[in-house]
């Protein structure tokens, strides 16, 4: 199913505007100390005006298994990847920010086909991968707040839509939120949640707090102090920040290409983990679906108490860990609001570890499921 197709005059039109980049003067020495690196931003605004091919990857993103379904007015994009084995676990990957379903594919197929990656094909799911509403391919919802938070669209989807009457749940970022309201929610369909981030408790005495616990949430205070400058404003202004970031796709790859170097483990070296092509395929995706604005909502409405919280999840709970993600949690930490059976510190990765590491995060997976199937 075709989910995009840029008119000529859309494309023209992006690549004009990168020809036309008011460049900012240059800070001496900054590199990617104030921000993006100037040079290297130049680099990728030239090659996706003058060198990026968005048609062979307009191709590669309508080829994906792509469906829509149609939940009480509200319309769902979503991958599915049907297991190799009869029967398989139904599971849902959640994406995060700044990203999109593209980042999950090939997780996807190492859980529906493992018998192609080594692995056995008992231990095969049938993945299901939606757009979160405001990304891409799945509108926004008209509503402040929403009438359906997105983890009830997501048992719609897999419950009603599907008819899956049990299934697993994976996210990081956004995604980890996702998956453990699901599982807080619906624990009678919902068998395990497996994900890379933790919501903190929601009531804690600081005198039953652990040195390692405290150790995690002062890295957690310096590290929203030094690097959640986007979250804050995200949070709290998103639609002054869209005005320009809607407008400018140099902004706009400005504001996503720091992130992915930040929080990958690359060594400074993003090329080492993600493409040119690839970083450029998903800001081409923000652009051309006018979704950079959308995708803010999620921190606009959580800052507001528009959103549901986690505040005890009872089902099976696995934890994975990657050394270059934003933050670590320990797992006594986790415990205080999850069900933790499983906790995995991971030797290398960062914070798009489907990505980055897609065997290491699918083999987890696949561990933890195992007896909850």
């Amino acid at each position: 199913m075709d989910v995009l197709a840029v008119p000529d005059d859309e494309l023209d039109d992006l690549r004009s505007r990168l020809r036309r980049t008011r460049w900012g003067t240059s800070w001496p020495g900054a590199g990617w100390e104030a921000g993006a690196d100037g040079g290297e931003l130049r680099r990728l605004v030239e090659y996706w005006a003058d060198g990026f091919d968005w048609r062979e990857h307009e191709k590669s993103v309508n080829a994906l298994p792509s469906h829509f379904a149609d939940l009480d007015g509200v319309p769902v994009h979503y991958l599915r990847y049907d297991g190799e084995q009869p029967g398989a676990l139904p599971i849902v990957l959640t994406h995060g920010w700044p990203s999109s379903v593209l980042e999950l594919t090939e997780l996807a197929q190492r859980l529906a086909t493992p018998s192609q990656y080594g692995g056995a094909a008992a231990d095969s799911f049938t993945v299901i991968v939606p757009s979160l509403p405001g990304f891409a391919f799945s509108p926004q919802r008209p509503s402040l707040p929403p009438a359906t938070e997105t983890h009830e669209l997501w048992h719609r989807l897999m419950h009603d839509e599907l008819g899956f009457e049990r299934y697993g749940a994976h996210g990081g970022d956004l995604g980890a939120g996702v998956s453990a309201l699901l599982g807080q929610r619906y624990p009678e369909s919902v068998v395990g949640i497996h994900v890379l981030a933790v919501a903190n408790p929601a009531k804690y005495e600081l005198d039953e707090v652990t040195p390692e616990e405290q150790s995690y949430l002062d890295a957690e205070a310096e590290w929203f102090a030094e690097e959640g400058g986007y979250e804050h404003e995200q949070m709290t202004r998103p639609a002054t920040l869209s005005a320009g970031l809607s407008d400018s796709p140099a902004g706009l790859l400005a504001w996503l290409l720091e992130k992915y170097r930040a929080w990958t483990d690359c060594d400074g070296d993003l090329s080492s983990r993600f493409s040119d092509d690839f970083i450029l395929t998903q800001a081409s995706l923000y652009w051309f679906t006018n979704s950079i604005s959308t995708s803010f909502r999620p921190y606009y409405e959580f800052h507001r108490g528009l959103r549901e919280k986690v505040t005890a999840v009872t089902v099976p709970t696995a934890i994975a860990v990657f050394p270059e993600d934003l933050v670590r949690p320990p797992r006594s930490w986790a415990a205080r609001t999850y069900k933790v059976t499983r906790y995995t510190a991971m030797p290398r990765g960062g914070h798009f570890a489907a990505w980055e590491e897609p065997e290491l995060l699918a083999d987890d997976l696949i561990a933890f499921f195992r007896n909850l199937r």
